[in-house]
């Protein structure tokens, strides 16, 4: 059972291609004919690719993976951002960042960021720092949140790479490719699909035709998380490693550091201790000098207390002396 119709297809415009002098000699298995200058794609094969990416998809989503949708064309932002929205599905549509995939560590470090400056200005942070930083901080945040909003759910590596238009994202393929990330792709007639895994042959112009087959893989990704329901827990867990912004687990020092950091490490070991072990009996003399002083101190106190309670008792009287006076008397 197909999931698109040849006649969906034609009402869109997903058969047409660009000028026969601006089509890419590769593509030439996907087309199927010539008419006014313009290529016809061979919307059979469309179909049939469109059929496989679907089950990938679904499958991928299934089993806890993500599909990462691009497309910052003007053609396709709109509808990539929904139709991503609508699955759950992280997306890229105001431009691709260098090292998105490649150095995801730096980029996770910058949702983090953002996430952070958000919660300074929920807390009424902002209003205890200066106008001008409070204004730099407030362009901080329209500026991540543009052009990150998309990946900030993102915690890992996506599973699957879903392209519109392969020559304006040709950085999202390439870091793709050196990941070993699947890339499904979109291919009108003036593009190289041969970094392509999964090729789409269509219409990367036309919005109607766009709209029509991101909605599938977009139906494919939601497919897919309804099927998890049926599986246990252990077999929802994502696959691959944690990548920054979530928890490690710690390094060794024998993992972190090379072979001859660790030698000159052991190498002074012996004199580090010895001085650790010196510091610690000074600090201890020290700590019984400041004891004997304070006890010295009470000491001295107490001697102080004692004469003046002497000095301060009435003269003894002299009994013998008291009688003579009275016989004398």
């Amino acid at each position: 059972m197909t999931i698109i119709s040849m006649k969906a297809l034609l009402e869109s415009g997903v058969h047409f291609g660009h000028r026969t002098h601006k089509w890419h000699p590769a593509m030439k298995p996907y087309i199927f004919t010539e008419r006014n200058s313009i290529h016809i794609i061979d919307l059979q094969k469309t179909v049939k690719a469109l059929q496989q990416v679907y089950n990938l998809v679904r499958d991928t989503v299934a089993e806890g993976g993500t599909v990462l949708f691009v497309g910052t064309k003007r053609q396709a932002q709109e509808t990539i951002q929904e139709e991503a929205l609508r699955a759950g599905m992280p997306y890229v549509t105001v431009r691709w960042l260098g090292g998105m995939l490649t150095n995801w560590r730096t980029i996770r470090a910058r949702v983090n960021e953002l996430e952070r400056l958000e919660r300074m200005r929920e807390r009424g942070d902002f209003g205890r720092v200066t106008k001008k930083e409070a204004l730099m901080l407030s362009r901080e945040i329209e500026r991540l949140e543009t052009l990150l909003s998309g990946i900030r759910n993102l915690n890992d590596l996506p599973n699957l790479l879903f392209v519109v238009d392969v020559r304006r994202e040709a950085t999202a393929i390439h870091e793709a490719n050196l990941l070993n990330i699947p890339v499904l792709a979109l291919v009108d007639t003036n593009c190289d699909p041969r970094n392509v895994d999964y090729v789409i042959p269509s219409n990367d112009d036309a919005i109607r035709a766009i709209k029509l087959l991101v909605s599938k893989i977009a139906d494919a990704a939601i497919e897919g998380k309804a099927m998890r329901k049926d599986l246990p827990e252990e077999a929802l867990a994502p696959s691959r490693v944690a990548m920054p912004g979530v928890e490690e687990p710690e390094l060794s020092d024998e993992e972190l550091l090379g072979a001859a950091t660790l030698a000159k490490i052991s190498a002074r070991l012996p004199a580090i201790e010895e001085a650790v072990e010196e510091e610690v009996e000074d600090l201890e003399e020290a700590e019984a000098i400041e004891e004997l002083e304070a006890l010295e101190a009470e000491v001295e106190e107490i001697e102080e207390e004692i004469l003046d309670e002497i000095e301060h008792e009435p003269e003894a009287v002299d009994q013998e002396a008291v009688e003579d006076e009275i016989e004398a008397e």
